[in-house]
């Protein structure tokens, strides 16, 4: 038996899900509830944060998570810019659109403060690649050939997983906290690395009676202990609408000035979108980009106040 390109990316997604959910019991809660009505748990995307700084042997940047995506049949379709906090980003699509897009963004590290730089380019510059020599060998057939035994495929996707963690070393407790006054997105790499920063889900395909909409999910989650974030953003009936829970906070190892200790920051956040139709070349659509005013507050849910 072999599988396809589209079914190694398949059990790719589906593993990061699990693996996911299991960190974020939010995301959890909502699969339980909408199983229970009879719902669809669907997809929207997927999102992950970089450093454009020289990662030592891992591609910089954007490019740690798209040469990865190439493979898979992944292509880039639009890119924005947040300058304020010095972020860009790209999202990728697939050509089977039942696949959930893909959000990577980079923090521009060159563009930091001196001192910022030099603790990020200590941290991360003799950086290991994470993919062994046998899985790129295996992502070229792929390429070549568009499928590989399912043995070869399981491997392929045990390694590929195993590549989404943080990849450089423990940091130095020091380095997070001074960082994180600068930006909170940088320390949130540097303890999380190409870990899933976070997973949405789309409304729209939802199929729950009692919640046709953004709103009512978000206040049936809410009323089951969910702890959801009250805004949603974006205006109703506008292009994209979009809320989340509070980001989960775990135990992080750092290096302490004794030794490698533990202390608590926040991993991830699960969100929910619901799209709307807009007319494009004359025909109606559901809109399938990103707002960057919007993306900006979500950037901001991985925050920690009281480390």
């Amino acid at each position: 038996m072999k599988r396809t390109t589209q079914e190694i990316a398949g059990l790719l997604i589906d593993r990061l899900w699990n693996q996911y959910i299991e960190r974020v019991p939010y995301a959890k809660q909502y699969v339980d509830l909408v199983t229970q009505k009879g719902g669809k748990v669907v997809i929207d995307h997927i999102a992950f944060r970089t450093f454009n700084a020289h990662t030592g042997e891992q591609p910089e940047g954007i490019r740690a998570i798209r040469h990865i995506l190439n493979f898979l049949e992944y292509k880039p379709v639009a890119k924005y810019s947040f300058q304020k906090k010095k972020l860009k980003a790209t999202h990728f699509e697939h050509p089977d659109e039942s696949f959930p897009k893909i959000f990577v963004s980079q923090l521009e590290v060159s563009e930091l403060p001196e001192w910022t730089q030099k603790m990020i380019n200590a941290a991360v510059n003799s950086t290991l690649y994470l993919l062994s020599d046998k899985s790129l060998e295996l992502l070229r057939i792929l390429e070549e050939s568009g499928v590989l035994p399912s043995e070869a495929a399981e491997y392929l996707v045990n390694d590929l997983v195993h590549y989404f963690r943080r990849p450089w070393n423990i940091p130095l407790k020091d380095d997070v906290l001074k960082i994180n006054d600068v930006s909170q997105y940088g320390a949130w790499v540097l303890l999380h690395g190409n870990s899933v920063n976070h997973f949405a889900v789309l409304i729209n395909n939802q199929d729950v009676k009692e919640w046709p909409d953004l709103e009512t999910t978000s206040k049936a989650l809410a009323a089951s202990s969910v702890p959801m974030n009250e805004k949603i953003e974006g205006e109703s009936g506008g292009k994209l609408q979009q809320t989340d829970t509070y980001a989960v906070k775990e135990e992080v190892k750092v290096k302490g000035e004794t030794g490698i200790e533990k202390m608590v920051w926040t991993y991830a956040y699960f969100e929910l979108a619901q799209r709307n139709f807009i007319e494009e070349n004359g025909s109606r659509k559901l809109f399938g980009g990103f707002l960057g005013e919007q993306a900006n507050h979500l950037f901001d849910m991985t925050q920690t106040h009281d480390n």
